[in-house]
């Protein structure tokens, strides 16, 4: 009786094997087909690519900055940022309070909207320079030369672990907000090796002369 049974299911599994060999698809059956490729001759295409998006950009120098955001934003121009055209790194805190010296990119018929457009600006009351004041250059090994330069800025060139102590020159005041502030004096002096040392600074208001 066991003779049987295995009799039957070994001519049970050859017939199997020969109808897998007759129909060699079945063994591939639900195995996903792999992408034709393209005729000879053609180029396989995506979908097109959006134009980017132009409008323009009006001339806003002279203007004052809150105005002239705005206009440029109406103009289709939503990135926009402003500095200190005088390099003393103050920020735009109040921007009705400041004028527009400079922009870039400049006036144009066809900008990109996605541009960032970036305004230098001064106060008001002061007068915009010929061109943007350069900052105080990054403190590497030697200390630079920083008296004339505001105070804010002349803290961010000094490397991020500096001791730095700063006073007024003139009358003793609480030094608070550095950006209204210039550096009179200095120490360690320009050329000197910068080492981790303290570093120590007297200051004026802007507007005022050093002592």
């Amino acid at each position: 009786m066991r003779t049987h049974h295995t009799a039957a299911f070994a001519a049970a599994a050859a017939a199997l094997l020969a109808l897998t060999a007759c129909n060699p698809q079945s063994a591939d059956a639900g195995k996903p087909s792999a992408p034709s490729a393209p005729a000879a001759g053609t180029t396989a295409r995506s979908g097109p690519t959006p134009a980017a998006k132009t409008a323009a950009l009006p001339n806003l120098v002279g203007k004052g900055l809150q105005a002239a955001q705005d206009e440029a934003q109406a103009a289709g121009f939503a990135v926009l940022k402003s500095h200190d055209a005088l390099g003393r790194d103050r920020l735009q805190a109040v921007d009705r309070n400041w004028k527009v010296c400079s922009q870039q990119p400049a006036a144009a018929a066809k900008v990109d909207t996605t541009t960032i457009i970036d305004f230098g600006a001064v106060k008001l009351e002061e007068t915009c320079p010929a061109g943007d004041a350069p900052g105080p250059k990054p403190v590497g090994s030697t200390m630079e030369d920083f008296v004339g330069q505001g105070m804010k800025a002349v803290r961010g060139a000094l490397p991020a672990n500096t001791s730095v102590t700063v006073k007024d020159a003139v009358h003793s005041r609480m030094v608070v907000q550095e950006s209204n502030w210039k550096v009179c004096s200095q120490d360690p002096k320009p050329g000197a090796a910068l080492t981790g040392q303290p570093v120590a600074f007297t200051v004026a208001k802007t507007e005022e002369a050093c002592p």
